[in-house]
């Protein structure tokens, strides 16, 4: 079977059937389903005149191999037409700060929403900055009054879509149309959604990111990142990822495309079981407010409906006042819910957290303590009896 990377078969191919196909050239594996994991860093040319002049399909490891060119094509095919190509790097910290790295140099502005993952503004305020870049937070629910944010040396917009503690959705279509009016690239951290529930290149996005840690390898066992960039984004991000020497090793890549396989029915069940328990959990007297963009009622339920065609099983909660002691009850007495820095993967998640002490373009001020809940692949029933035990104990406190 040829290689269904991001011809046009593959453009007309359903997002379920691209993630089954697309990367897959059974011929060159020899008739396996899945690439062969190449362990290698030489590579040698046949003749000196090959070797002079760099040619044959591959080079060197870092640069790529049979392993990782499967996963790029695969990426590719789900991103859509936009996407030119699909940068791989060994954490999804590594694809933001790599990517941030390949646009911005010293003497440069970068626009960053609010509700960002909290270690790319420790990069703005650490390294970006002893570099001489300069970065300023914006509401991630301004839209297209972000216009009057950009400087003459502002490069480029960051979203976070929605954000992965407290959830806002930012309005990327109307971000891109302001930034693009100002010259300036726009990155998405598309985690979150993944290009299966969300292309955001198709948006407006010139950079998607992906913490591939989470929804693409979907079983909590690599640290993984992607970037997939736009005509305009790719050379720039190509240039850093060769410069840095950014590479993912080979079984972390081969279990992304193993992951990858299965995508679309592992998203499926996280997007019922997340929409059903944020239901349920809006119910209980111990929730102040949920926050999730695919819940009715969301400040964000609008954009989400209009942009996303799914949703993940990620997303927080805003308890009733009360101590801490309390809260920690709660998360003593769960026995599904694993408290981990993490998310994504087949299991359920929960933790305390808190952006007031780092938010600084909006206040964070939800009413009470707040959680972050990831709905894994359990049975839900089990689910909500593991989480009414907890409230058991969160009111007993």
């Amino acid at each position: 079977m040829k290689s269904s990377g991001n011809d046009g078969v593959s453009k007309r191919r359903r997002a379920e059937t691209t993630l089954v196909t697309a990367g897959r050239d059974t011929g060159a594996q020899k008739g396996f389903v899945n690439p062969a994991v190449v362990h290698g860093s030489t590579v040698l040319y046949p003749t000196a005149d090959d070797l002079h002049a760099h040619r044959g399909e591959f080079q060197y490891g870092r640069r790529g191999t049979p392993t990782t060119k499967a996963l790029q094509q695969a990426l590719m095919a789900l991103e859509g037409p936009q996407c030119v190509g699909v940068g791989l790097a060994p954490s999804g910290l590594a694809a933001i700060t790599t990517t941030l790295l390949a646009v911005l140099k010293a003497g440069d502005h970068l626009l960053v929403c609010d509700n960002a993952y909290r270690p790319t503004r420790n990069f703005c305020s650490g390294l970006l900055a002893r570099f001489g870049v300069e970065t300023s937070y914006f509401d991630p629910l301004i839209g297209g009054a972000i216009s009057g944010l950009f400087k003459p040396n502002t490069k480029a917009v960051l979203v976070e879509a929605p954000g992965s503690q407290s959830f806002e959705m930012p309005d990327i279509p109307a971000i891109a149309s302001a930034a693009h009016a100002h010259g300036a690239l726009v990155i998405d951290d598309n985690t979150w959604a993944t290009p299966l529930f969300h292309r955001s290149l198709e948006h407006g996005v010139d950079i998607s990111i992906q913490a591939a840690t989470k929804y693409i390898g979907g079983h909590s066992d690599i640290m993984f990142g992607t970037i997939s960039a736009n005509a305009r984004a790719w050379p720039l991000v190509a240039e850093a990822i060769h410069q840095l020497g950014v590479c993912a090793g080979p079984d972390d890549v081969f279990l992304a495309i193993r992951g990858l396989r299965t995508l679309a029915v592992r998203l499926a069940q996280h997007h019922r079981s997340g929409l059903e328990m944020a239901r349920w959990l809006a119910a209980r007297p111990e929730v102040v407010r949920v926050l999730h963009p695919a819940l009715e009622g969301d400040p964000g339920h609008a954009i989400w409906k209009r942009d996303f065609t799914g949703a993940s099983g990620l997303f927080s909660i805003v308890l009733k006042p009360a101590p801490q002691k309390a809260v920690d009850a709660l998360l003593d007495a769960v026995e599904l819910f694993g408290m981990g820095y993490s998310w994504g993967g087949f299991e359920s998640l929960v933790i305390p957290f808190d952006c007031a002490g780092y938010r600084t373009a909006t206040p964070w001020a939800p009413g009470g303590p707040t959680l972050r809940l990831h709905i894994g692949l359990e049975n839900i029933e089990d689910l909500k009896a593991d989480l009414a035990r907890g409230f058991e104990a969160f009111n007993a406190a």
